[in-house]
């Protein structure tokens, strides 16, 4: 479908977006705004970098609350997060660097930092290192929303901290939910906490959601907790949106996630057997980390957009479904079941589903570009096609079986995209390890979070025996 030009704005000139660096942010911290402080682990990353970019024009345009960075979390990129936590409007509280091997390095970085004459970083900025932090840093009392942007299983622990210290989280973290998706909505409705989600895909269906149940009753959906949405009454009269309790959303027929299709759309399976590495990582719309780019490419990221959905809204597998949409325009539909669809529809920008996570249920000012309406847009949808990108199809199955299926597949997926990145193995085996690790274990349908961390630890262990290194 092609969306035609605006008459409106045919005959009005394009205003560019407002940069939040063009004039003084403000002062928050002189005004009577109550403080919603924000924890931004894996900051250095992509969607940690969007945040604290998005917290910055939150508190130019948000006229309830002033935003803090609480503390910010990093691994090995330890210039980048000092660099980062010297640019906020006031020094976070805390420092974390999760690998300790790197803590003389951070603290030297630190130090020097703080020296330097226009530096925010004072002595009340600590250096926090090793696990253990990220869930000091989750936890800690005075935070109130917990963005969880680690990538991959190392995120696991200090995601589900904040979920049982009853957070808002906003979560780009998918595999915590792959991974142990049931201990985590279950403790969210046990604790009071909230699970948002950062993906653009599942930020839109639960926008389209949420706007269909508005027009159903005056209720919102989420848990409300006393630490989230500080100064939101909404958030108090709110429903758990993750709950195991919870039925399927009445009127929906189906949750349509859309892939953009990657860097090998349209390429062949011959083709993509000989995919290299620089290939793999050119994905044609949006800018993100080594790891996500290659579960792009193989569409083993939709396929763990699958299982996320199915334990995000608690839906069956048989009600999600993916297509094809290179534009990347819009970001998911719901259908209904007297047939009509829903859809959220903007630029591709994730500072767009950051910031609704952070002020969920209010909409305020964004640094994301709007569409542009004097412009013709193209938007094609098309199937998805799981025979040449078998990591769809295994995406499904794993969503449909639950258990233990997910934590296997995610540690064998990120053990083969690693072999992959160290040119060990070729781009087609890496669905293929996943489908054969999966095939190899024991399946269980009820485990503990401690068998899961073990299985973990051997699915990492036989992807690398299949992958024979």
């Amino acid at each position: 479908m092609t969306l035609p030009p605006s008459p409106s704005s045919q005959s009005e000139p394009t205003v560019p977006a407002e940069s939040p660096s063009e004039d003084p942010v403000p002062d928050f911290r002189s005004n009577n705004r109550p403080v919603s402080r924000v924890a931004v682990l894996g900051a250095t990353g992509s969607i940690g970098v969007a945040t604290l970019d998005v917290i910055e024009n939150l508190n130019r345009c948000d006229p309830e609350l002033a935003w803090e960075v609480s503390s910010v979390s990093g691994h090995s990129q330890i210039e980048s997060l000092i660099q980062l936590a010297d640019g906020c409007q006031t020094a976070p509280h805390s420092v974390v660097v999760s690998n300790a091997e790197n803590e003389p390095q951070a603290a030297q970085a630190l130090k020097t930092a703080a020296a330097q004459p226009d530096s925010r970083l004072t002595e009340r900025c600590l250096l926090d290192v090793g696990p253990d932090a990220l869930v000091r840093a989750a936890t800690a009392k005075d935070v109130d929303v917990v963005v969880a942007a680690i990538v991959g299983r190392a995120g696991l622990e200090s995601t589900l901290a904040a979920v049982h210290a009853g957070k808002r989280v906003a979560l780009a973290n998918k595999e915590t939910l792959v991974v142990a998706g049931p201990v985590v909505t279950q403790a969210a409705a046990d604790n009071g906490a909230e699970l948002l989600p950062i993906d653009s895909e599942h930020s839109a269906i639960f926008q389209c959601l949420a706007e269909s149940r508005a027009r159903q009753s005056h209720s919102t959906m989420l848990a409300s907790s006393p630490n989230s949405t500080p100064g939101s009454a909404a958030s108090d009269q709110a429903q758990s949106l993750n709950s195991s309790a919870t039925p399927s959303w009445p009127g929906v027929r189906r949750l349509i996630l859309t892939a953009s299709g990657g860097p090998f759309r349209d390429w062949t399976t011959a083709q993509m057997r000989e995919a290299t590495i620089d290939q793999a990582l050119a994905h044609p719309t949006w800018k993100m980390g080594a790891k996500i780019t290659i579960d792009s490419a193989s569409m083993m990221n939709k396929a763990l957009e699958v299982i996320e959905a199915k334990w995000l809204f608690n839906v069956p597998a048989d009600k999600i479904e993916v297509v094809v949409h290179p534009q990347s325009l819009i970001h998911s539909l719901v259908e209904f079941e007297d047939g009509s669809l829903i859809a959220q529809v903007s630029p591709p920008d994730m500072r767009m589903p950051i910031q609704y996570a952070l002020t969920y249920p209010r909409r305020l000012p964004c640094p994301a570009p709007a569409l542009d309406r004097s412009q013709s847009w193209d938007m094609t949808l098309c199937p998805a096609d799981p025979e040449r990108f078998p990591a769809l199809a295994l995406g499904f199955e794993v969503a449909r079986v639950g258990g233990t299926a997910g934590a296997v597949v995610n540690a064998a997926n990120e053990t083969a995209v690693d072999l992959f990145l160290k040119r060990q193995i070729r781009f087609t085996d890496i669905p293929e390890i996943c489908r054969r690790t999966l095939l190899d274990h024991n399946h269980e349908s009820s485990p503990t979070l401690q068998r899961l961390l073990k299985l973990d630890v051997w699915a990492r262990d036989r992807a690398r025996e299949l992958a024979q290194i």
